[in-house]
């Protein structure tokens, strides 16, 4: 299990959400559900390996059903990536060039979420990486283990919320 973890389940229960459930502990990943605005997710923090930061990173996948959206895919980066810098993420032997924003990254479509999904079901490990706004490369990697129990679990809880 990652041994961040405890400490960000910790951070999630105690940060400000109105009747968050936790839906359980899977490995490194963890699924809550929020009432308001109804929202299930699994969610994880990177393997121990570079500390630092602007942000503490993680890797969510979220269903939102009042808005119909069903494993949509979202990291929070380390740092700010540099202007103009591609966000890339490797799962298994597959790549992807993701929609970034300033200190997150999203897949570029509902389409590639599934496909990434599928993705994670099958492998062991993912990392995402960019360049930050300084030239230096950095990368946040994630151990797969008990995500795909935390997706179902996130999916299972939002279930009757449409």
């Amino acid at each position: 299990m990652n041994r961040a973890f405890p400490a960000f389940l910790l951070l999630v229960l105690a940060a400000p959400a109105a009747a968050r459930d936790s839906l359980g502990v899977f490995g490194g990943w963890g699924a809550f559900r929020d009432a308001n605005p109804a929202r299930c997710y699994a969610i994880a923090e990177p393997e121990e390996g570079e500390s630092g930061g602007s942000h503490r990173p993680f890797a969510a996948i979220s269903w939102w059903p009042k808005n119909g959206v069903k494993g949509q895919i979202h990291f929070r980066l380390r740092y700010d990536r540099g202007d103009g810098r591609d966000v890339m993420l490797h799962v298994g032997s597959k790549r992807w060039r993701l929609a970034p924003g300033k200190g997150d990254a999203w897949a570029p479509s509902a389409r590639h979420d599934a496909y990434i999904i599928a993705k994670i079901r099958q492998s062991t490990s993912m990392s995402i990486s960019t360049t930050g706004p300084k030239g230096g490369r950095f990368t946040d990697v994630y151990a797969l283990q008990g995500a795909a129990s935390a997706m179902d679990a996130a999916a299972l809880g939002c279930a009757r919320a449409r």
